[in-house]
């Protein structure tokens, strides 16, 4: 097993007699939440995986008890104006662009990787965390495992955008308009995720998966992964994750999306957050 040196939010490592490079977010005192360098960690992960002739196959999980919490509250919510995410007002709509559009193609990496890539969710895929798992190509979760948008109830915007091309404009809606946290199972029935397993067949569920796939020479993955991205990229996928992305900035510099953050600095996240999602009026 082949594991390079210079990742810290992430664990990188090479399986060549399976033919599969293993990504694992790897913050996980915080449910792997996302910080400044797992973006970065994750695209350089992908293009390690993408060069190396033994990868036929990518397997992206989570370390711990979930798979990935959302963006690190603690650290971009609950400092005080101004930090990243949360400018001093009025703002520059274009800074906070030109950042969010760096993660948001760090993620994408893993829906243009030349070699397919499956995420295996357990625990929570919720806010930015549910961003990274969809962009994957195949999601595995198990049955208890959960995956929503919270913020887009306040202060945030799914950037990648990858809710409507999963799921079509109706079950896309019924999720951001609520900003609901779903099952395992009803993840699979809506066609959000490939399967749903018990937690405890979901590493052989995963890796039976990978064996199928990795046994295909890697020219006729990377061509029919390429053919079925061109199809969603003609539906215009960059022009929706360039909107969304201005629109997650515009959420957190609402007067809304500022007393949210006020909320934060307050109380603390985790108060701001359960008084966001438990359904009484925000308003």
């Amino acid at each position: 097993m082949n594991e390079p040196t210079g990742f810290t939010s992430v664990l990188y490592s090479v399986e060549p007699e399976r033919r599969v490079a293993r990504i694992t977010l790897n913050r996980p005192e915080s449910l792997n939440a996302i910080n400044d360098e797992m973006p970065l960690e994750i695209e350089r992960a992908v293009q390690l995986a993408n060069t190396d002739d033994d990868v036929h196959v990518i397997v992206l999980a989570g370390s711990g008890r979930s798979f990935c919490g959302g963006y690190d509250l603690k650290l971009y919510a609950e400092t005080p104006r101004p930090t990243t995410g949360s400018q001093s007002m009025p703002w520059d709509p274009m800074l906070d662009y030109q950042m969010m559009n760096r993660n948001t193609q760090c993620f994408m990496s893993l829906w243009r990787s030349y070699k397919p890539v499956i995420c295996k969710v357990h625990g929570f895929a919720v806010a930015g965390g549910s961003d990274i798992a969809l962009c994957a190509d195949i999601l595995i979760m198990g049955r208890h495992a959960r995956i929503g948008y919270p913020p887009a109830r306040v202060w945030g915007c799914p950037t990648t955008g990858m809710w409507v091309y999963r799921l079509g404009a109706q079950l896309a809606k019924r999720m951001l308009l609520t900003g609901d946290v779903i099952g395992g199972e009803e993840a699979e029935r809506i066609g959000l995720a490939y399967k749903a397993v018990p937690e405890r067949e979901l590493d052989e569920t995963v890796d039976s998966l990978v064996a199928r796939m990795a046994s295909i020479p890697r020219n006729q993955l990377m061509m029919h992964k390429l053919m079925i991205n061109q199809a969603y990229a003609n539906m215009g996928l960059e022009s929706t994750q360039m909107l969304a992305t201005l629109f997650d900035g515009i959420t957190r510099h609402t007067p809304e999306g500022v007393e949210f953050k006020a909320q934060v600095e307050r109380h603390g996240f985790k108060h701001a957050t359960q008084m966001r999602d438990r359904g009484s009026p925000l308003v």
